[in-house]
């Protein structure tokens, strides 16, 4: 019997992480008498005097913001990495640690209280890609930081404290666990043939056609293969470029262009404001050649049927393997249709 995707349980293959996810379509059908969430589309001003991250207002630490017309950043008030954290390795028996240095900064996308990337026009996103490839290379320079995460967690119930448009960046001296594993795939997979990973496997969807959103000069947008979260995409350069400072000008408004077809199509799915968390993997800054690495973006939203219905990642997705109920490909047919 020939393996029908669309119907039966089934496993794929993530070929970036070299892990599993469980594919059950059948379970689509089940009725759901669990948890909702509240749908949250409330009207925001462009400016709100009770924000931290508003123009000209007090940060919970005191300082002022500035004035600013675009795009504000500043090093993370309450950051989770620290620039002087003793490096130290500290053993006992079976008991590990060791010390980790960083920098985490905050990214306002706009002044505009009231605007989310979907909001926001294709040029002051391409402001944002600006922004983001300058911290990424200053950042990098520094000899202690060996990988920048860029990275924004939107709404309120991907854990975002405020709904200022903002994203974050959090750089520091290791690799961390998702990009180790991916750091090695697309090495192993270079070695072996003088290819990006990433790149062949675009070309075969591609030619395929099945789990392509978007695509323009620049990039393509895509459900990925073996996606766990129901509607989880990806942006992937056309070109081999191992890291956003790769980007030309062209190319920084090709990208903002992907940013603000699929954020724009989210948000029209559930006609609600969609929450997601979205991140960059790019090459470490370890000053190594790092050809091996194609960059690209993820979108992770956690909403499964409905505004109010969230997809869970528990029970077996703890204790056994990722686990998702609608295929990639029904998900493509749908976010197609908010285009």
């Amino acid at each position: 019997m020939k393996m029908d995707l669309q119907n039966f349980s089934h496993k794929r293959f993530n070929i970036l992480t070299q892990e599993w996810v469980l594919v059950s379509p059948h379970r689509a059908k089940r009725p759901w008498q669990g948890q909702e969430e509240e749908v949250v589309n409330e009207y925001r001003l462009q400016y709100h005097a009770d924000c931290y991250l508003c123009p000209g207002n007090k940060r919970a630490n005191g300082e002022i913001n500035p004035d600013y017309g675009d795009v504000f950043i500043f090093e993370n008030d309450f950051a989770a990495l620290q620039r002087d954290s003793v490096q130290e390795v500290k053993r006992d028996g079976l008991l590990w640690a060791e010390g980790e240095r960083g920098i985490c900064k905050v990214v306002c996308f706009s002044p505009d209280h009231s605007k989310s990337l979907a909001q926001m026009d294709v040029q002051d996103i391409a402001k944002v890609i600006k922004a983001w490839k300058r911290e990424y290379a200053e950042l990098g320079n520094h000899d202690f930081i060996n990988y920048v995460q860029i990275f924004e967690n939107k709404g309120a119930i991907m854990g975002c404290s405020n709904p200022h448009p903002h994203g974050q960046i959090w750089s520091q001296s290791t690799l961390p666990n998702e990009v180790v594993k991916k750091d090695y795939s697309q090495r192993e997979y270079f070695r072996d043939n003088g290819k990006s990973l990433l790149g062949i496997y675009l070309d075969q969807e591609l030619e395929l056609m099945e789990r392509i959103i978007y695509e323009n000069d620049t990039c393509v947008v895509i459900v990925p293969f073996w996606a766990v979260w129901p509607f989880e995409t990806m942006i992937i350069p056309k070109k081999h470029q191992t890291d956003i400072g790769d980007l030309s000008e062209a190319d920084e408004i090709g990208f903002a262009d992907a940013i603000s077809t699929i954020t724009s199509a989210y948000d029209k799915i559930f006609n609600c404001s969609f929450p997601y968390s979205n991140g960059i993997h790019q090459a470490p800054t370890n000053g190594r050649k790092n050809e091996h690495w194609h960059w690209h973006m993820s979108f992770y939203p956690p909403l499964l049927r409905t505004a109010t219905v969230k997809k869970f990642m528990v029970g077996y997705e703890m204790f056994g393997s990722p686990q998702r109920d609608i295929t990639p490909e029904q998900t493509v047919k749908l976010i197609k249709n908010c285009l």
